[in-house]
């Protein structure tokens, strides 16, 4: 047995991924344990589970792998500072004594906390260390189903790469292109993020979704696409970009943008965290977004010319971008196109673990037959009937078991189409930011109330934020341009035309409020206002409980399509325990629970109306 520990963490998304002889069998974020989102904390919790989900001690590892290389992080801080100087040299006063106190001695850090997950002998220990866009490609391109690709990866920044372009084959990756910091696809947008008022390394995806409220037709939506090329970056055939750091703090500052800079040239200042956003602001989200969407395809274009592959994976934070991913696939550049789940940080300590079984101990690797490989990525915690009903006797709480399967999902199937709200939590939680049927929120996508239901009074964030579907796989295109399956909820694809309705005259000068109120499917709840849904396509191989609610659904209303959103409130990371479900459960207008067997009603719990008695206060996310 070749047992390997990947660990992410100092940073944000903080992870471990544990690989038995080269498959991943137990991952999971600290986030979920400690319910601190986007913790940076070292990973005991997420150790101390993986370990236990294989009946292994510390000893028994072969090695355990960080998932980048800090003293090429201090080096890079170290000649950003030399090259800006004298400017920012109050950041780098607070900068340097932490990167020395933490950063430099992270080796005695890591042994500390592994300590903390268990006791292990010090000698025994083999602790290996993988740069970070290595981590990120070998991620995607040891878990697609490809023996040859192109690896596209994208984020912020590692040691010194923003993005990198890399070549798969078998065993090996190797490097082709790379572009360096402080020129980033990722910073860019995330300067974006933060400009429009949103928390950079967890807002992005607010932007994401704020872009299609802008006006694609206006003449400052198109003046703002020119006024970024113009004067924020400048764009290459190849893909790479170059930043002009007039306009940017993030290399020696302790903000993102020099922030009056940016009101001369837009003409507004940067929106306070947590401020409304107005119809100028949506049209620049607009115009990031397509700038976006242009440079990432023309690294994908690159990635293709360069090295010849048919296929391509993607990894790095940038490839959550469901729109532009959706993108990707519709250009046709590559035959079939893999995108890393947790493609943030949090995969990276995935990608250490595989780098090390492959490239370190060189064991041969076995191409994943299946068409979903990596177990549906369900390789989180799960708690059986024993479990689950000592944590809700904790809370005497009322439960009724279901133990037909088939009884249960018919009933849940009936109050789904009659617009109730249900909490469904069963098997292994997801690993990344996506639920994907088993940690998850589920609403009928045909009520058009309950777009606004679940953002107000269920997951308390912004009323502009769309909701993904969930759709059989066998039903997807009777529903969605989707030319492949999305099993990962990582793609976007519009709606099909027999099922839109048309917008009123005047439409894209209408005010956001009023967009939201525009009925523009028969799934209106999960169609955005330019027609597009982040779609989850189902497979029965892989999650076959899911399946057979969504089919029950089908056979009871004629539609293989429900609202699936994250089991959690906004500021809270997704729920991972029976407790914290129950939690959830009680804090919002939630109305039955399903945990496993166990079904809960809302009106049947104690105290159910004491809605203060669980409700927590969360930082914005």
């Amino acid at each position: 047995m070749k047992a390997i520990l990947g660990i992410s963490a100092f940073y944000h998304d903080a992870a471990a991924t544990l690989l038995i002889n080269g498959e991943p069998v137990a991952a999971a974020q600290e986030e979920r344990f400690t319910r601190k989102k986007h913790t940076p904390d070292f990973p005991v919790n997420a150790i101390r589970y993986c370990l236990d989900h294989a009946g292994i001690t510390i000893d028994e590892l072969d090695a355990v792998v960080f998932y980048d290389k800090p003293l090429l992080k201090f080096e890079r801080l170290l000649e950003t500072y030399y090259a800006f100087s004298p400017k920012g040299l109050i950041s780098f006063c607070k900068a340097i004594p932490v990167w020395i106190r933490e950063k430099m001695f992270l080796k005695k850090m890591i042994r500390e906390g592994l300590k903390e997950a268990g006791q292990y002998e010090k000698k025994k220990l083999k602790l290996l260390f993988s740069e970070h866009h290595f981590s990120h490609a070998a991620s995607a391109f040891y878990s697609s189903p490809f023996e040859e690709a192109a690896i596209l990866s994208i984020d912020g920044v590692g040691e010194w790469a923003t993005a990198t372009i890399c070549h798969g084959k078998g065993t090996e990756i190797t490097l082709l292109k790379e572009m360096r910091f402080p020129h980033s696809v990722g910073l860019l947008y995330s300067s974006f993020t933060y400009y429009l008022g949103f928390r950079v390394n967890s807002g992005e995806y607010k932007l994401m979704g704020l872009a299609p409220y802008g006006d694609p037709h206006s003449s400052r939506t198109q003046q703002f696409i020119a006024l970024i090329k113009e004067h924020l970056v400048s764009i290459k055939e190849d893909g790479s970009i170059w930043l002009n750091q007039d306009y940017f703090n993030y290399a020696t500052g302790l903000k993102m943008i020099k922030e009056k800079k940016w009101e001369q040239l837009f003409g507004f200042p940067a929106v306070p965290p947590d401020g409304q956003p107005e119809q100028v602001q949506c049209d620049l989200a607009y115009a990031i977004q397509q700038v976006t969407e242009e440079i990432v395809l023309n690294m994908v274009k690159e990635a293709k010319r360069i090295t010849g592959a048919d296929y391509l994976c993607l990894s790095g934070g940038v490839a959550l971008n469901c729109v532009a991913n959706g993108k990707i696939i519709r250009e046709k550049i590559f035959k079939d196109v893999f995108i890393q789940p947790a493609s943030g940080d949090a995969g990276g300590s995935l990608g250490a673990a595989q780098m090390v079984h492959y490239n370190y101990f060189e064991e041969p690797r076995t191409v994943p037959k299946e068409k979903i490989p990596l177990h549906g990525f369900y390789l989180g915690p799960d708690y059986d009937n024993k479990e689950i009903i000592r944590s809700l006797k904790k809370h005497k709480a009322v439960y009724h078991q279901q133990e037909n399967f088939e009884t249960l999902c018919q009933e849940v199937a009936a109050w789904l189409a009659g617009g109730q709200v249900i909490g469904w939590f069963r098997g292994r939680m997801e690993f990344g930011p996506r639920a994907l049927g088993n940690r998850s929120i589920l609403a009928d996508a045909r009520n058009k109330e309950m777009q606004q239901k679940l953002n107000l009074k269920i997951k308390h964030r912004e009323s502009f934020r769309p909701f993904a579907p969930s759709v059989l796989a066998e039903e997807a295109t009777n529903y969605f341009d989707l030319p492949c399956t999305s099993p990962y909820m990582l793609l976007v694809a519009d709606i099909i035309e027999q099922r839109r309705k048309p917008l009123p005259s005047g439409y894209h000068q209408m005010s956001m409020r009023e967009k939201l109120h525009q009925e523009r499917s028969d799934i209106p709840a999960v169609t955005h206002l330019d027609f597009s849904a982040r779609v989850q396509t189902v497979h029965r191989e892989t999650n076959p409980a899911f399946w057979q609610l969504l089919q029950a659904f089908k056979e009871k209303t004629g539609y293989a399509v429900l609202i699936n959103t994250s089991f959690n409130v906004r500021g809270e990371p997704m729920v991972c325990t029976p407790d914290d479900a129950y939690r959830c459960f009680m804090a919002t207008d939630m109305d039955y629970l399903v945990i496993n067997d166990m079904v809960l009603k809302k009106t049947e719990q104690p105290g159910y109306a004491d809605r203060e008695k669980w409700e927590r206060e969360f930082k914005p996310d």
